[in-house]
């Protein structure tokens, strides 16, 4: 089907959703992984924007971001969150958040940072994440570690909060 003119427009018309994906790894006492951005202030979590151009799908997004963050290239677990994320002066994003699983202690020596974006990384335990990620992504990674103590997920989630 080739694409009219009238629908290119309607196509440009339409809103704009970013879309981002990430990983949760702990270590073996449950501490999270976190990574420190050089290019916005806090914490985050391994990952990033899904390359539409490319047709990369969430779950891509999340190991390829892996790989170039932390130099990690693993399979990734189960769906944990999805965040419909609004406000802050940009567009919506829908944010999917996947198990990375629990880190070795060899896989934690052979972390490699993408000196490009990241400055440093940490493990921190479940009661100090809210210091370290506030907002939507703190409330997204508390209820994705719910998700996973009692087996229930994914989650769906509307800024951090789960949805009614």
């Amino acid at each position: 089907m080739t694409s009219t003119p009238d629908f290119a427009a309607y196509i440009a018309g339409l809103p704009r959703i970013l879309a981002g994906a990430a990983a949760l790894f702990r270590d073996a006492g449950g501490r999270v992984l976190l990574v420190e951005p050089n290019y916005r202030e806090g914490w985050a979590l391994p990952g990033g924007t899904i390359e539409s151009d490319d047709d990369e799908t969430p779950r891509q997004g999340a190991r390829r971001e892996t790989l170039e963050e932390i130099g990690l290239d693993r399979t990734l677990g189960r769906l944990l969150a999805v965040d419909w994320v609004h406000g802050a002066g940009r567009p919506p994003l829908v944010a999917y958040l996947y198990d990375g699983g629990v880190l070795t202690e060899d896989e934690l020596k052979a972390i490699r940072l993408q000196e490009e974006e990241l400055l440093s990384w940490r493990l921190v335990p479940r009661e100090e994440l809210p210091d370290h990620l506030p907002g939507a992504l703190g409330r997204r990674v508390l209820a994705s570690l719910d998700a996973l103590e009692d087996g229930t997920g994914p989650v769906e989630l509307e800024n951090g909060h789960r949805a009614a």
